[in-house]
């Protein structure tokens, strides 16, 4: 048998060379390239075999671990699961800064490869730099850490075993119903070990993803299932995209008649203006899609998880005689809620499904209540679109004195923000400070028309994703991604770069807020070093609105996130920050504009369009103006003991929903 010797490092490159994958279209290449930052855990092994013999992979250079890891789950994600990237950190602090996005791709089940480096195997220097000891087990190391938010985890401690590993390792990697991110520890010194690897291990290898068929007793059953109900609802999630099934989705739905609404992982599968597509479901759902779930006496999952966003705890779906059915290729997702499972193939499972109903001469029940429900919804969304404060924020009066009292500070005063009764008397001195007078739902309503429509839109955490989920109106398909399965704040930035990097022809839009911004945005760099465009749209109302909104809907008082300096009382209750955002990413080299205005918006929007590299936004826009509540209930903890009223009424209501919801 032939051999060829190499170090481990460079053995695991030239392997990740030779890795295709066949969804039925032919072979293509699955991992394109390596984000990287070195140390000196992985420079001298990895590193070496990438500079000497790197192949077809791109090595790029990343700021900070969890980023680079976050453009590389959103590379995979907008590829569909398709492609790849790998990621190396060094030992310690470089490969603990990954956890995170490794648990942000692991729940979201998108493929990554992580490589992180690891002490040293003989344990001649320990402990050496960055190593982390544990007294009562010295085979423990960081990289443990790793097992708790990895699909598949291995220790490369001996050369020979890096073939197995790697083997196990794309079998994950390629497995659509129970993939995430791979975890593979080089200890620092087996990385540049050397043995003789059999030339067979470096063949060129064809993953076939085999769509997986519904097996005829449960289409059967399921078929029967719904023939003997009369308002059945589609649940459109993320396996109906990386699937592919937006089109049988879009041609089940309009032959039977059923409805869907939409995950954040499933929208724009299906364009928002079809007939059947409700938008947007369960707590960041809206009033269209929540008006007719507790009426659907069946819930049809496809590709979906069943969150408790998506359920709304378990509650939504409350129709007396309701049953679940759900088409997965994952066995674990398909049992969930009781549901009659079937497992399979998205596309597969619909089509199959579809040739039985037919046979049975089925259709919905459902008359005008579809269309009637769309009608309102749009209504709302214009309305929501055109919220305007009326304040005339930034104005001084005469000789830089206090403002005038004036007919539009009255109209201030009498403003009802959408999320009403909280920093209800603070709003003037936010548009003061903010020196803006701007809504989030305006600001929203206006970059969904400002922008192309085949531009990509990219979110994850805050309240954005809600205000998307409901108000954004996607016609292109695979337009919009929404990391929601951990909603991790910092993936934002970084994804866009990830997905451009997927897609680089197309425009890609970063909707980030503030806090998230100042989380994490390093990656930014790496878009100007690789010239990838990204735009970052960021709406500032100087703080963490989404957890202030909860904080104060469960009867506490604002406490530490507003961004506020300390005040007298030793609290964070001093003045607001002001913080310019354009000019900390100007210093970076983005081109950036200021937003205040609906005038200035339209004017930035254009100009970041027409720019050849990554741009950003600073959008101010007033707290408690985003949207709010359409009827769906989250359970979340709340304090069973409190000397606050106002957190005992909470807890009653957290209560009243339990007994509503679903037990399992």
């Amino acid at each position: 048998m032939e051999r060829i010797r190499l170090t481990t490092a460079q053995a695991l490159v030239k392997f990740l060379n030779q890795q295709y994958v066949d969804y039925g279209g032919g072979p293509e290449r699955f991992v394109h390239g390596v984000f990287t930052v070195f140390g000196h855990g992985n420079v001298l092994g990895l590193g070496q075999a990438l500079q000497e013999a790197p192949g077809e992979l791109t090595v790029y250079q990343g700021r900070n671990e969890q980023g680079m890891v976050h453009a590389a789950t959103a590379f995979a994600k907008q590829s569909r699961r398709r492609k790849i990237m790998a990621c190396t950190a060094s030992v310690g602090p470089g490969a603990a800064n990954m956890l995170t996005a490794a648990a942000t791709a692991t729940a979201n089940q998108i493929p990554v490869l992580l490589l992180p480096g690891d002490t040293f195997a003989t344990r001649q220097p320990d402990p050496v730099l960055q190593q982390m000891e544990h007294t009562y087990n010295l085979s423990i190391t960081v990289n443990d850490a790793f097992k708790a938010v990895s699909k598949y985890w291995d220790r490369v401690t001996r050369p020979e075993q890096l073939m197995s590993a790697m083997l196990n390792a794309m079998r994950v990697l390629t497995d659509p119903g129970d993939t995430g991110a791979v975890t593979i520890a080089l200890p620092q010194d087996v990385q540049g070990e050397a043995w003789e690897y059999p030339a067979d291990f470096f063949r060129k290898r064809i993953h076939r993803v085999i769509a997986r068929l519904p097996h005829p007793q449960e289409i059967a059953a399921a078929a029967e299932l719904i023939a003997s109900k009369q308002r059945p609802l589609l649940v459109c999630g993320g396996g109906v995209r990386y699937g592919d099934a937006g089109a049988a989705l879009r041609a089940f739905a309009e032959k039977f008649a059923i409805p869907f609404g939409e995950t954040q992982a499933g929208k724009s599968a299906v364009a928002s203006s079809f007939e059947y597509n409700l938008g947007g479901i369960g707590v960041t759902g809206n009033g269209c899609a929540n008006a007719l779930a507790p009426e659907a006496d069946l819930v049809i999952g496809v590709g979906t998880r069943f969150t408790d966003f998506t359920t709304a705890s378990k509650s939504l779906f409350s129709h007396p005689e309701v049953e679940f059915l759900t088409l997965n290729a994952s066995p674990y997702h398909a049992a969930k809620l009781d549901a009659l499972a079937v497992v399979c193939d998205a596309a597969e499972g619909l089509n199959a499904l579809a040739a039985a109903l037919e046979e049975r001469g089925y259709r919905s029940a459902y008359t005008g209540e579809i269309a009637q429900a769309k009608k309102s919804w749009a209504a709302e969304r214009e309305r929501l679109a055109g919220v305007e404060y009326p304040g005339s924020a930034g104005i001084t009066g005469p000789a830089g004195g206090a403002p005038e009292e004036s007919g539009a500070d009255r109209a201030a005063e009498e403003f009802t923000p959408e999320v009403a009764g909280h920093l209800d008397e603070k709003l003037p001195e936010y548009a003061e400070v903010l020196g803006t007078s701007l809504t989030q739902t305006q600001v929203l309503g206006i970059i969904n028309e400002a922008i192309p429509q085949d531009a990509i839109v990219i979110g994850a955490a805050g309240s954005l994703p809600g205000d998307m989920q409901r108000m954004w109106n996607s016609e292109v398909p695979d337009t919009y991604h929404m990391e929601y399965g951990f909603s991790c704040m910092g993936y934002e930035i970084a994804g866009a770069l990830g997905i451009k990097l997927a897609e680089p022809g197309r425009e890609v839009y970063a909707l980030v807020g503030d806090g998230s911004y100042q989380m994490l945005h390093s990656e930014l760099v790496t878009s100007l070093q690789e010239n990838r465009k990204i735009n970052v749209l960021l709406l500032d109302n100087a703080g963490f609105g989404c957890i202030n909104n909860l904080q104060m809907e469960q009867g506490m008082d604002s406490m530490a996130t507003e961004f506020r300096h300390r005040g007298t009382d030793g609290q964070l209750s001093g003045e607001l920050m002001r913080i310019d955002y354009a000019a900390s990413a100007a210093g970076y080299g983005v081109q950036t504009f200021r937003a205040s205005t609906v005038g200035e918006l339209h004017t930035a929007l254009a100009a970041a369009r027409q720019s050849e590299r990554s741009t950003l936004i600073d959008i101010k826009v007033l707290p408690k103006t985003m949207t709010h509540g359409y009827g769906a209930w989250w359970n979340v903890g709340v304090a069973e003991v409190s000397g606050k009223e106002a957190v005992q009424e909470a807890y009653d209501r957290k209560h009243s929903g339990l007994k509503k919801a679903r037990s399992y």
